[in-house]
């Protein structure tokens, strides 16, 4: 039974996979986007969102945690900056993971974990999806119109005449006799 086994050990020793991780948790926040393994994937994101918690926190000790965490200031900074900033409304989720298909070289399953885009305002966004519903319609309604008048010699289509059957010939025609030649 796999009891207390809580993560994936990526075929490396402890020391190897620490530093996988946090070499990907800072080229996931320089890039906000890194295409890598599924496991490998799956095993960063509750570090990824994580970072963002402690960058909502915005706080010297949470600073400091992040920091250890990098292991490199500049990705600090723009975690402070920019990324906890864009998910100040949001509870969680803050990575998404995309599968894209398979490595070429050793047939691994490839994936895309990226930070969410920043969401727009509610009061504009209600603004713009009720002007977005209401000029579909407006052009469905042109569409249609315009296939109406587009062909003015639309082609008529030709039914196809029925074909010519052969008569069947009856079953004592067409069974065999005893010598197994048809009758």
């Amino acid at each position: 039974m796999r009891h207390g086994i809580d993560h994936r050990k990526l075929g490396r020793k402890p020391a190897h996979r620490k530093a996988l991780l946090r070499n990907l948790m800072n080229a996931l926040v320089h890039a906000e986007r890194i295409e890598t393994t599924v496991s490998k994937a799956k095993e960063l994101r509750p570090l990824a969102d994580r970072l963002i918690t402690l960058g909502k926190a915005g706080t010297l000790h949470s600073r400091r945690r992040v920091f250890s965490l990098l292991t490199d200031k500049e990705a600090t900074d723009k975690l402070f900056a920019s990324l906890a900033g864009r998910f100040a409304g949001r509870q969680g989720g803050y990575t998404r993971i995309v599968r894209t298909g398979f490595r070429v070289g050793d047939g691994a399953e490839m994936a895309i974990i990226e930070y969410l885009p920043a969401e727009e305002k509610k009061a504009g966004g209600k603004k713009k999806k009720a002007a977005a519903k209401k000029t579909p319609a407006k052009t469905a309604v042109k569409k249609k119109e315009e296939k109406k008048t587009s062909r003015p010699g639309a082609r008529k289509v030709k039914q196809a005449a029925p074909k010519a059957t052969k008569p069947r010939a009856s079953r004592a025609q067409t069974q065999k006799t005893p010598e197994g030649g048809q009758g």
